[in-house]
């Protein structure tokens, strides 16, 4: 009899490692795209230091992705500069990607990619200083 019970009490404790080994291992293949996000939105007639929306991002890189522009002024480039949303402070601007190759068709696309700024709010601004654009985006991705 106590040989059973102990024999129960054996299958009972494995099955519950089984369960706890189970849920760890998900957890853990899940955690590492859990810090990955992204949204996609357009842009319609952005004039010059056009804002995006802002974003919050735990850290990492940023990859910012523009499909099919065309600018109403003729242009054929457009600069993203990513920043950071900081209260009562001026915004940190960080390098600036020229975009070219979006403007070569439906399907074209240009993107930028900047590093770990850390935590924090973020949005991009479009041809900053710039005197006029009209800049039309059919599809715009943000992968953070």
């Amino acid at each position: 009899m106590k040989s059973a019970i102990l024999s129960s009490l054996r299958k009972t404790g494995q099955r519950a490692g089984l369960v706890s080994l189970g849920a760890m291992t998900l957890l853990s293949l899940t955690a590492g795209s859990a810090n990955a996000a992204s949204w996609s939105s357009s842009i319609s007639g952005a004039y010059p230091n056009f804002e995006s929306r802002r974003w919050s991002d735990a850290g990492g890189s940023t990859n910012v992705q523009f499909t099919n522009c065309t600018d109403g002024t003729g242009a054929t480039s457009a600069g993203v500069t990513l920043r950071k949303d900081v209260d009562w402070q001026v915004d940190p601007t960080y390098s600036t990607a020229s975009f070219t190759n979006c403007f070569g068709g439906y399907s074209s696309t240009s993107s930028g990619n900047w590093g770990d700024h850390g935590s924090g709010n973020y949005y991009f601004a479009v041809n900053l200083g710039a005197t006029y654009s009209d800049l039309d985006v059919r599809t715009l991705s943000v992968t953070y």
